[in-house]
């Protein structure tokens, strides 16, 4: 399973529900990666999309604690239990968290691969990914040249873990 997320050099990646920076060549690569996948979200992630709708041409799986919650196009799931269930049925490397925090938190045990959008610098947040650079279960495998955006500087890190296959635990 897959984590994709930007983050900033404290690890936060949203504020007030909504990303801490816009970069087009970070959306770019987050199109490339889940588009034909699955992307697993929370209720208040869905709620951020454009118009608050699911993405197209993708398989949109999404987590509340809202027993009334519907939204068209969506897998709509009330445990990490239910949706685990749910996502046996797809190739691990087919299924993407996109968050927000309490998502990626309970999904982080299942992920083994973790794409990252690394921003230097420090933005005013109330949500924060897990810091991978700080647990030695991650390592980084992969790292793009530095990018920029305006005077933002930021790169592409891929990060992955050994771990047993969740389908079987």
């Amino acid at each position: 399973m897959n984590l994709i997320a930007a983050v900033d050099r404290n690890w936060a990646i949203g504020k007030k529900g909504q990303l801490l920076v816009s970069i087009p060549g970070d959306q770019q690569l987050f199109r490339q990666e889940t588009v034909g996948k699955v992307i697993v979200m929370g209720r208040k992630t869905l709620e951020s999309l454009p118009g608050g709708q699911p993405l197209s041409g993708r398989t949109n799986v999404v987590l509340t604690r809202n027993p009334d919650f519907r939204k068209k196009g969506c897998e709509i799931f009330h445990s990490l239990e239910e949706a685990l269930s749910y996502l046996k049925q797809f190739e691990d490397s087919d299924i993407y968290v996109i968050g927000g925090a309490e998502i990626y938190k309970q999904f982080l045990p299942w992920c083994d691969t973790a794409h990252v959008t690394w921003i230097d610098y420090v933005y005013e947040a109330d949500c924060w990914l897990p810091n991978l650079d700080q647990d030695p279960e991650w390592e980084i495998t992969a790292e793009s040249d530095e990018q920029t955006y305006f005077d933002l500087c930021y790169e592409f890190r891929r990060y992955e873990k050994k771990r047993t296959d969740w389908k079987k635990e």
